[in-house]
């Protein structure tokens, strides 16, 4: 099926960086693509196809539907790159904690008594949270992969979905521990025929593996070059020096003597990383992502963000997941992305809106392994947004029409709750505040559900 939209704005990317705003415009889709992107005179006021022209995509009875977007802009979707979408059954648990302490205190007896059915209820409320703000593709990392897997399906949504690596025991006889074979089965059995959701690997971290473990997984993943790798690197100064302590390696070193970093290696925080580690993730091609709110929740630190970028590294941005947020508000956290480096360094030029919109849609498409997403452009698949920019935060000197809307206008000012549809590879998955692949009601019992069962078996194991 075609459609196209009409008289709205698109914001289009003119090369690395750098945006533009073009109004009274039209976009065109045929099936999951995007066919034309152009302005609304080359389509509506003279049909060339019919003066001889083969364009297709410029002829409008050439499509099915027609939709009039007007006051709205398209923007392409933004890619959450890290997180993990069933701590909505955490959220707000252990505020206040560091990181080692939220974790073993907060959050690891809780995720102890889970059940795939209750991360399943997890995971499909984040999704509606998601898909409400904008998000079409998200990192997902955490255990029940099978059945988040088919609750992100259902949903429409796009995902990379990956079960937990994780080892305690250096001695530990790896043939007998049930992870090595649960991870290589999810990678090699788990399915979409739609190609929406796809499996992955991942480390935890390096703390919660050891030596022997990365290195069996490491043999397997290179059996599958496709795949990518996700881990936790640096998040924490003690971390990153522990590691040092036990490796004479950072965490970046450290992965990498086992040859995983490439541009399948994800690397979310990397709050301690260091001018080396920089040099080898951008050698290697390998993606940070950015996680402001979490890193600033958790009083982890800034990460050198600036400096990756002006380096060459690919850098994303992820919400990390509800428990450390405590939200999956992308828009909050281009916002932050763009202002805590400033106030950091004393130095307002850093980090332009270009640079975050990147970071939110291309870069992220690109970790992911999505290189045919993150832009409005002809070729590209049809994952789409549409903001309102009726909201009075939303008005400024642009609002006469004399001129376009800034590209900061998007960074700084537009919020999660000006969206007001979403679409994935040309279906409209959330418009105007009606979810068309899920039932809200629905979800939010299987939600209440699941917590009643998870706080019976916290006070069954008191």
């Amino acid at each position: 099926m075609k459609k196209i939209f009409k008289n709205c704005s698109l914001l289009l990317r003119k090369g690395k960086w750098d945006y533009e705003v073009l109004d009274k415009a039209c976009l065109g889709i045929d099936g999951d693509t995007i066919c034309f992107v152009g302005k609304e005179s080359d389509v509506f006021e003279r049909c060339e196809i019919c003066s001889g022209d083969t364009d297709e995509a410029k002829c409008p009875a050439s499509y099915d539907e027609i939709i009039d977007a007007e006051g709205a802009l398209l923007m392409p979707g933004l890619v959450n790159a890290h997180g993990h979408a069933a701590m909505t059954l955490l959220r707000c648990v252990g505020g206040g904690l560091p990181l080692q302490r939220w974790l073993n205190d907060a959050i690891f007896p809780v995720e102890a008594v889970l059940t795939g059915e209750d991360v399943a209820a997890g995971t499909s409320l984040a999704i509606l949270e998601m898909l409400a703000g904008g998000t079409t593709c998200f990192s997902e990392m955490y255990d029940f992969p099978w059945e988040d897997g088919e609750a992100i399906k259902k949903s429409g949504m796009k995902a990379n979905l990956s079960k937990v690596g994780l080892c305690f025991d250096p001695e530990i006889d790896l043939n007998e521990w049930p992870r090595v074979r649960e991870c290589i089965e999810h990678i090699d059995g788990f399915e979409d025929p739609r190609d929406r959701v796809r499996s992955e690997f991942c480390f935890h971290s390096e703390y919660l593996t050891t030596a022997p473990f990365v290195k069996r997984m490491a043999e397997e993943i290179k059996k599958r070059p496709e795949k990518n790798l996700n881990v936790h690197i640096s998040e924490t100064a003690l971390e990153h020096e522990e590691c040092i302590g036990r490796h004479g390696l950072t965490p970046i070193e450290y992965f990498d003597s086992f040859g995983l970093l490439s541009p399948r290696f994800t690397a979310a925080h990397c709050v301690w990383v260091s001018d080396g580690d920089l040099e080898l993730m951008k050698e290697k091609g390998a993606t940070l992502v950015h996680n402001p709110s979490s890193n600033m929740k958790l009083g982890s630190g800034f990460a050198p963000i600036a400096q990756a970028l002006e380096m060459g590294v690919n850098v994303a941005i992820g919400t990390d997941g509800t428990a450390s947020n405590d939200d999956l508000d992308m828009f909050e956290e281009m916002r932050l992305a763009a202002l805590i480096h400033k106030g950091e360094e004393n130095e307002p030029t850093l980090l332009s809106a270009g640079q975050i919109l990147d970071m939110a849609t291309v870069n992220g498409a690109r970790a992911l392994g999505r290189p045919d997403s993150g832009e409005l452009a002809a070729g590209k698949k049809a994952d789409i947004i549409a903001l309102s920019l009726d909201a009075p935060h939303m008005q400024g000197p642009w609002s006469s029409g004399s001129s376009p809307l800034p590209i900061e206008a998007i960074v700084y000012a537009a919020h999660a709750s000006d969206v007001v549809m979403t679409m994935v590879d040309g279906e409209i998955l959330y418009d105007h505040g009606r979810y068309l692949t899920m039932d809200k009601d629905s979800v939010y019992r299987g939600f209440a559900e699941a917590l009643r069962r998870i706080e019976e078996r916290l006070r069954e194991k008191a």
